[in-house]
């Protein structure tokens, strides 16, 4: 076995902890995404597909004015996602998101099949994406599970909205990833933010 000497590197160049090499996976994405032109779905039916535009600097100032102005425009989501995955706190967001799309089922089918697809994701125990929720909202849930209603995850969703607003939403708005984007250079030249 050989002992590498103070000053030697490995063959394939210096070794990075695993947190740098997520933060330059993340930002090679933004750079493709500030380069591409694409159609992204605003909603699951495809019938409402929308070309998303690049936000203006206006637009992207808003995204730090308040996580709700961030999560009202297509392109904070997709940002913001991309950021939380960077982070490995992707869960929140993704439960947030599919609570969004639980309400506007129309029918009580798709509302009790919606509702046992997010418990089974985000709630259940050992579920892959497990969300950090107290017991007594989690009973809630059960419950509602029962008969599910259009607002059966709202307490958890408030709940959710509230660890985001104070946990990942600062990081994010003093990541470099947002600074680029918000700052004037980051919005101007031939490089505008592409969503």
């Amino acid at each position: 076995m050989e002992v590498a000497t103070e000053g030697q590197e490995n063959a394939g160049g210096p070794q990075h902890p695993p947190r740098f090499n997520t933060h330059r996976r993340w930002k090679s994405k933004l750079h493709l995404l500030l380069k591409k032109k694409k159609k992204l779905p605003v909603s699951n039916q495809p019938e409402r597909r929308e070309l998303l535009y690049r936000p203006t600097q206006s637009e992207v100032q808003q995204w730090g004015q308040s996580l709700e102005k961030l999560l009202v425009h297509p392109c904070g989501v997709l940002v913001f996602q991309m950021f939380s995955k960077s982070e490995f706190c992707e869960e929140n967001l993704e439960f947030w998101l599919a609570c969004e799309d639980f309400k506007k089922s129309k029918t009580s089918e798709t509302l009790a099949i919606k509702a046992q697809n997010i418990y089974d994701k985000f709630l259940r125990k050992d579920s892959p994406k497990e969300i950090n929720l107290d017991f007594r909202t989690k009973e809630h849930i059960n419950q509602c599970l029962q008969q599910p209603s259009s607002n059966s995850f709202d307490e958890a969703q408030r709940r959710i909205f509230y660890l985001m607003e104070n946990n990942s939403y600062p990081r994010f708005l003093e990541s470099d990833f947002y600074q680029g984007l918000s700052s004037s250079k980051g919005l101007h030249g031939p490089h505008k933010p592409q969503c």
